[in-house]
């Protein structure tokens, strides 16, 4: 649970309503398990993911200027920066990451704060969902994956969280 949600307090909560009867009632516990969190909490689960990257193809001044938008962004808020991608095809990854970002600085702090918690159960559910479906059945959840195409709960690079 901890390798979808740093947040033991979320994977003590979700845990201890199983076995769950289907995905969505999982997703569905997941979330009120995510609404719950408080403050430190939800900065404990966001220390436990690393920021959004571009992967290997990305030109090289792309992968510079998020190298600097990731430290602006960090200094001002404490935290990598997590975007789900989920509903986004893996072409698309890349335009969402730079434009998340860069709209994003520009928030106060509460209010990215909330966003991030918001990015951050996007990406339990959907790690959730593929610990659950299993390697067989991938297609039948949407994907997570990173710039790089990752997926996977244990590893967590679907954050996605490929350094730069």
């Amino acid at each position: 649970m901890l390798g979808c949600c740093a947040s033991p307090r979320w994977a003590r909560r979700v845990a201890a309503h199983r076995p769950y009867p289907d995905l969505d009632a999982l997703l569905a516990a997941a979330d009120e398990a995510s609404y719950d969190l408080s403050h430190d909490e939800i900065a404990d689960a966001l220390s436990g993911e690393s920021s959004a990257g571009l992967g290997a193809g990305a030109p090289a001044v792309a992968h510079t200027a998020l190298r600097a938008a990731h430290a602006a962004y960090e200094s001002g808020f404490g935290h990598a920066f997590v975007i789900c991608l989920d509903g986004f095809r893996p072409e698309e990854h890349r335009d969402q990451v730079l434009a998340g970002i860069r709209s994003r600085l520009g928030n106060e702090p509460d209010e990215e704060r909330a966003v991030a918690a918001d990015e951050l159960r996007g990406l339990a559910r959907g790690r959730l969902a593929r610990l659950v479906s299993g390697p067989g059945k991938a297609d039948a959840c949407p994907t997570n994956t990173d710039i790089a195409g990752h997926t996977g709960c244990g590893e967590r690079p679907d954050s996605p969280s490929v350094p730069v």
